[in-house]
């Protein structure tokens, strides 16, 4: 039974470590951290902003890039990510 749990935790929190490892194959982590901000606000930061939006608009941003929403820096269009893996990316901000 033990092992049954220790397997069912595993499975869960699969994709948060994915969706990492997905931020840091795009170098996104390069400008933004789970929790402080680094050139870019920090993830929850950029969570809260967000909150009561869907992954979908996020997801958007995020491929389109911008600036002026968090200041004078801009961010980059995201256009070579693909429109799952960008919702993926902005589910796990989200959550």
């Amino acid at each position: 039974m033990i092992k049954a749990i220790g397997l069912s935790l595993l499975v869960l929190s699969a994709p948060a470590f994915a969706s990492m490892e997905m931020a840091q194959k795009n170098a996104c982590m390069g400008c933004h951290a789970v929790a402080t901000k680094v050139l870019g606000p920090s993830y929850q930061e950029v969570a809260k902003k967000y909150a009561g939006k869907s992954a979908e608009e996020l997801a958007k941003s995020i491929k389109a890039g911008g600036s002026g929403k968090w200041g004078p820096v801009p961010m980059p269009a995201q256009a070579a990510l693909s429109d799952a893996d960008a919702k993926t990316l902005a589910a796990w901000i989200l959550s």
